[in-house]
């Protein structure tokens, strides 16, 4: 295989290997150091050890971010304040293996990323490679280098850990944009009871500043405390000069929020039994930096109508 038969193949498959390292460290940077050191791996494969393209490809990305896991527990031990996923906007993201749409909003929201931390790496890996890209447990194994009858164990272990922190049935858009319209409009009113009533009891309220900007240092549960958090950080942490435009955030509906035309913090929300069951506010600036500018924001899918150019309401972090 030439070299340049090689770099085509790669290209070919890209997008899985991505989505596979996305859904495994929940890190754009992460994921795209992981997809540069495949390729280099790629390249050096004698060709007497590929039978297909395609699984060797995924072989060398899953245990690369299995290896990246086991070595960064430690780093994300000693983060600073809640650990929550790098937002990406998936509307037109070309990174993503779009043929996997059906999956999308589930298996890459912060909700579903959020989960993943519950799992081992090797778990993590065994329950992506099945229950989301759909791979036989032949398959499995060679990647992960386990017997299939350890990735069938692997895999309850994993279903296990999730399954009851999983939502119980899967809103529709329009049900997500129509709550999260509302949760905006009650925050910008001030609307205590307003926000509550839009609100799960069992809700979670989470933000990630990183420690490089102000951030709530834990996650805060509980309708009316999480209202109130809410209502408190818009006027304890939000800039007066901020500008907020909907878009898909792993995709769902959500809010980016730009100050001097610079992403400053992303908003998304869960939801279940039609209530907002979390809130995800990512406000730490390293991962933003590979969110479009304001300028460069194309037209969001929904919600578009709900809000005039230029009062679109800010949103807490």
């Amino acid at each position: 295989m030439t070299t340049e038969d090689r770099l085509q193949a790669f290209h070919q498959h890209r997008a899985v290997l991505f989505s596979i390292a996305y859904r495994m460290l929940g890190s754009l940077a992460d994921a795209e150091d992981m997809l540069q050191e495949s390729f280099i791996r790629w390249q050096q494969a004698p060709d007497v050890e590929i039978v297909s393209t395609r699984a060797y490809l995924v072989t060398i990305v899953s245990r690369l971010c299995i290896n990246h896991l086991q070595s960064a527990r430690v780093k994300r031990e000693q983060y600073v304040g809640q650990w929550l996923p790098e937002p990406l906007v998936t509307a037109t993201n070309e990174l993503l293996d779009l043929s996997l749409s059906s999956q999308l909003d589930d298996s890459i929201s912060m909700a579903f990323l959020v989960l993943m931390e519950r799992l081992t790496p090797t778990e993590r890996a065994v329950f992506l490679l099945r229950d989301v890209f759909d791979y036989e447990y032949s398959e499995i194994a060679q990647t992960v280098n386990q017997s299939g009858s350890n990735c069938r164990q692997i895999l309850r272990r994993a279903r296990q850990h999730i399954k009851e922190a999983r939502p119980r049935f899967d809103p529709s858009p329009q049900q997500r944009d129509k709550l999260l319209k509302e949760f905006l409009d009650a925050s910008a009113r001030g609307d205590l009871d307003g926000l509550v009533a839009l609100l799960s009891n069992e809700i979670t309220f989470y933000s990630d500043g990183g420690g490089q900007v102000a951030a709530l240092p834990n996650p805060v549960y509980g309708a009316e405390n999480v209202a109130r958090a809410v209502l408190g950080s818009l006027n304890k942490f939000v800039p007066r000069n901020i500008v907020s435009r909907y878009a898909r955030i792993n995709g769902q509906p959500g809010i980016v929020n730009y100050m001097d035309g610079h992403p400053h913090s992303v908003l998304t929300v869960d939801v279940i039994d039609q209530r907002i069951c979390n809130v995800y506010v990512v406000s730490n600036p390293k991962k933003l930096e590979r969110l479009p500018l304001l300028q460069q924001q194309a037209q969001p899918e929904s919600l578009e109508s709900s809000t005039s150019e230029g009062d679109t309401p800010v949103t807490p972090q």
